[in-house]
């Protein structure tokens, strides 16, 4: 008997239809005589018409109370999926973070999970019981409501499957696996079999919207294989795990992440002393404001240097307007911005043992008259910064030059 935690998000709950059709899915599950935790998000849309509603009375409502409004559409999902086993003759309960116990920190709209008891959850199991639990949602330690961030189900789902110690944890979303890259960019991008934690970590952080980081981090961690599929069509998916040898052998680059929502930022001319970097950072990171790509270059022998950073574009105009401030009281020459870029990365772990990948990741680009502005490298990744109305065309040409068409 295996013990699978399956993860159902928004668009597979979004009716009734699809949630008898989920139901469906879990009790053929059950019949092949595996115990099953289902985790689900709210019904889609629901989410942002609580959101709506809050704001339609206040634009600043009170984030404790926003947790405790937003965490009843998860609610709702449980007990229409349980009603929807039950009829069918699955013998299911459903349970709220609460319930489970899934203690976080008091951090409202974007908790982190600190402990999850097992005692609750295992008695039903073994009671025979399919056990759906409200993902997205847990308590703090003075027992307010709290909700895990956007994505929080997929981590919800994650963490039980690592105390439960489960043999899978199944994220069923409108895809049906993680792809080489965006098949909306790329049509010749191809579903990938597997691919490990660590490539999944960067896909995650640089663009790739099929997991949230922290429910990759948070398996990695814990060591919780990952399989993502489709709640739409059968297959395997894409199993998500620790280094496969083989697989490193063969592949040098396993997929190409992009980002369109990208901003950056130059401060010219400012003293090149052993501080300017915390001087011109502190400011950002103290606001809240999360930086990627770090560029300082020196002018020479005039003792000064350009220091280029980029951000989230919804974070430009508030970080541009610290970077002038820092700029004044470092008196540099100016600040330039652009938020009219995008970043492109390449990713595998097999790149560490096969050099020349940067060289041909730039003669591509520069083949299709792309200009890099910002290049960043760890060992299993490549990014650089080019003109947004570059990106596809610069995905399309990197995806052909790594034949990752090719099965």
């Amino acid at each position: 008997m295996a013990l699978y935690v399956q993860k159902y998000g928004g668009t597979s709950v979004g009716s009734i239809e699809r949630i008898e059709a989920v139901a469906q899915r879990v009790k053929k599950s059950r019949e092949q005589g595996n115990q099953i935790v289902v985790v689900v998000s709210a019904m889609s849309g629901e989410t942002n018409r609580l959101l709506g509603m809050a704001k339609e009375l206040d634009e600043h409502a009170d984030r404790r109370e926003m947790d405790v409004l937003i965490s009843t559409g998860e609610q709702v999902t449980i007990a229409l999926l349980t009603i929807a086993l039950q009829k069918a003759g699955v013998d299911a309960i459903s349970m709220t973070g609460d319930q489970v116990q899934m203690k976080t920190d008091n951090s409202h709209g974007k908790a982190r999970i600190k402990t999850v008891e097992t005692d609750n959850l295992q008695r039903h199991l073994d009671a025979g019981k399919v056990v759906v639990v409200a993902g997205f949602q847990g308590r703090d330690e003075d027992n307010n409501i709290t909700t895990l961030g956007r994505g929080g189900s997929d981590t919800t789902a994650v963490a039980i499957a690592a105390v439960l110690k489960a043999d899978e944890c199944q994220i069923y979303t409108d895809v049906n696996g993680v792809y080489t890259t965006d098949p909306r960019v790329e049509p010749r991008a191809r579903k990938l079999d597997c691919i490990t934690f660590e490539e999944m970590l960067e896909m995650a952080s640089l663009g790739a919207k099929v997991l949230q980081i922290r429910s990759v981090e948070f398996a990695g961690k814990y060591n919780v294989p990952l399989r993502v599929l489709s709640s739409f069509e059968e297959g395997e998916g894409t199993l998500i795990t620790y280094e496969d040898v083989k697989k490193m052998e063969s592949a040098i680059i396993s997929g190409i992440a992009f980002n369109r929502d990208e901003a950056s930022l130059t401060i010219s001319g400012i003293p090149d002393e052993p501080l300017v970097a915390a001087n011109i950072l502190t400011p950002i990171g103290d606001a809240g404001i999360d930086v990627d790509v770090i560029v300082q270059n020196a002018h020479g022998k005039d003792g000064l240097v350009d220091f280029t950073f980029t951000v989230h574009r919804d974070d430009y105009q508030a970080a541009k307007a610290l970077l002038e401030k820092t700029c004044e009281e470092l008196s540099g020459k100016n600040v330039q911005g652009n938020d009219r870029i995008a970043k492109i990365s390449i990713v595998g772990v097999g790149m560490w043992n096969h050099p020349g990948v940067a060289k041909t990741m730039f003669e591509v680009l520069g083949s299709e008259g792309i200009n890099m502005q910002l290049i960043s490298t760890s060992e299993i990744k490549i990014s650089v910064i080019v003109d947004e109305k570059y990106l596809e065309l610069g995905v399309r040409a990197l995806h052909a030059a790594f034949n990752l068409d090719a099965a």
